[in-house]
C-alpha cells in the first residue's frame, strides 16, 4: 500500500489523483489496458465529488486516496465528506443509441457513472457516518 494521498476537493486536484493512480497501477503491474481504465473511473467519480458533492452542494472539503495490493487486486479507495451521493441509484439507462446521440440531446448525468462502473472489475460504494468511500477493483493478472 503506499501513502495515501490527501486533496482539496477541488478541480485542480485531479492531477495529483490520477498521479497517485498511475503510480499504484505500475507498482501493482497492471496491463496497460487496466491502468488506464482505472484511472478513467477514479476520475469520473473524483470529479463527480468535486463538481456535485462540494461545489454544488456548496461544500468544501478533501479527498483522501489510498490504495490496498494483494496478489489478486488492487483497489483504489476515495473517500469524501461531500453530498451523500449512491451511484448504485442513477435510475437513468444508458443505451449504445443514447452513446451515439448529440451531446446537446442527452440527458444530463449518468454516463460518467456509468463508464466508471464499467471500467473496473469491482465498483463499490458506501456512505459511512458522514463521509462516502468508493473503491475501485482491478483484478491483477497473478499466477497462483
Amino acid at each position: 500500500m503506499g501513502e495515501a494521498l490527501r486533496v482539496a476537493g477541488v478541480l485542480g486536484s485531479l492531477g495529483a489523483i490520477a498521479q497517485y493512480v498511475k503510480t499504484a497501477a505500475a507498482a501493482a503491474e497492471l496491463e496497460p489496458a487496466q491502468a488506464y481504465n482505472l484511472r478513467l473511473a477514479v476520475d469520473e467519480i473524483a470529479t463527480n465529488i468535486i463538481t456535485h458533492g462540494y461545489q454544488e452542494a456548496g461544500l468544501s472539503g478533501e479527498i483522501l486516496v489510498w490504495d490496498t495490493c494483494t496478489p489478486k487486486s488492487l483497489i483504489i479507495h476515495l473517500e469524501d465528506y461531500g453530498q451523500a451521493y449512491n451511484p448504485h441509484q442513477w435510475q437513468g439507462e444508458i443505451t449504445p443509441e443514447l452513446c451515439q446521440q448529440p451531446l446537446e440531446q442527452r440527458p444530463l448525468g449518468g454516463l460518467g457513472v456509468y463508464l466508471a462502473m464499467r471500467s473496473v472489475d469491482q465498483f463499490r460504494y458506501g456512505r459511512l457516518g458522514d463521509r462516502n468511500h468508493t473503491e475501485f477493483v482491478i483484478f491483477r493478472n497473478s499466477t497462483p
